[in-house]
């Protein structure tokens, strides 16, 4: 198939526009949470993400929608967790991820049993996003993107020296809601792109594989945005030339990348 056919199709310009869109927002996300240590967060709330489009098609709603607001109180609840509760990261991530896991199942079955359209976000359908959906990608990733360009210094000083941040006068718990609060808003968006089950590995492989090449801060977030958007378009024009799972394809160039990107690390 010709790059040109594939772009003469309607469905697949959607895909590709909203899927650049939450790539790059992922990909610099990504940076942050990865030298946070705080990566494995996208995995928790991709949990939370499972329970609340449970809810979503329960109520006869739209998952996005209803997913944004839960999904977001649940990475403050995570923060609060680790702050309050005396627990390590993970632990905060896992007692909230079961948490969303169990509310998906018991609405589920309240709702009598799994369905296509829950099936369709766990493992993503970027070939069938809407014009709605598309926009909601494209404004709400504009808006992450924006705040992170605007408190960069904030979050680069609490990124990598939260003490020396506080004390430089930054409100560190604020940052760090937020930069939790942003999170959320994209696993949510990457939900339609690979899917609830993938998200996490287009939060991570983009910017572990820039790490393995970039030599500095905003370097490694330029590599990481290429790497992610890259991949989504690669993976999205494989995925429907070859037949293949869209979300999955798109993670499987993720670990190409990353592969190559080590290989050239340890070579040079």
């Amino acid at each position: 198939m010709q790059i040109l056919d594939f772009l003469n199709y309607e469905f697949t310009r959607r895909a590709l526009i909203a899927g650049s869109f939450v790539a790059l927002v992922c990909s610099i996300l990504g940076v942050l949470l990865v030298l946070r240590r705080f990566s494995l967060i996208g995995d928790g709330l991709a949990h939370v993400t499972f329970g609340s489009v449970a809810i979503g098609l329960f109520l006869k709603q739209h998952p996005v929608y209803v997913s944004i607001p839960i999904v977001m109180l649940s990475s403050l609840g995570i923060l609060k967790l680790t702050e309050r509760a005396r627990l390590y990261g993970d632990a905060a991530i896992g007692i909230v991820s079961s948490l969303g896991i169990a509310g998906g199942v018991l609405m589920a079955s309240i709702a009598g049993g799994f369905n296509v359209d829950l099936f369709s976000y766990l493992f993503g359908s970027i070939l069938a996003i809407s014009k709605a959906e598309v926009f909601t990608s494209a404004v709400l990733s504009v808006a992450v993107l924006l705040i992170i360009f605007f408190l960069y210094n904030e979050l680069f000083s609490t990124t990598f020296d939260e003490e020396f941040a506080k004390v430089s006068g930054i409100n560190t718990k604020k940052i760090n809601s937020l930069l939790v609060l942003l999170t959320g808003i994209t696993v949510v968006l990457a939900m339609r792109v690979v899917g609830i089950l993938l998200v996490t590995a287009l939060l991570i492989l983009p910017a572990v594989t820039a790490l393995q090449i970039a030599r500095s801060f905003r370097g490694t977030m330029a590599v990481s945005s290429v790497i992610g958007t890259g991949s989504v378009l690669i993976g999205t024009y494989l995925s429907f030339a070859m037949n293949l799972s869209t979300g999955a394809t798109i993670v499987m160039i993720n670990f190409i990348f990353f592969m190559a990107a080590l290989l050239y690390r340890n070579a040079f």
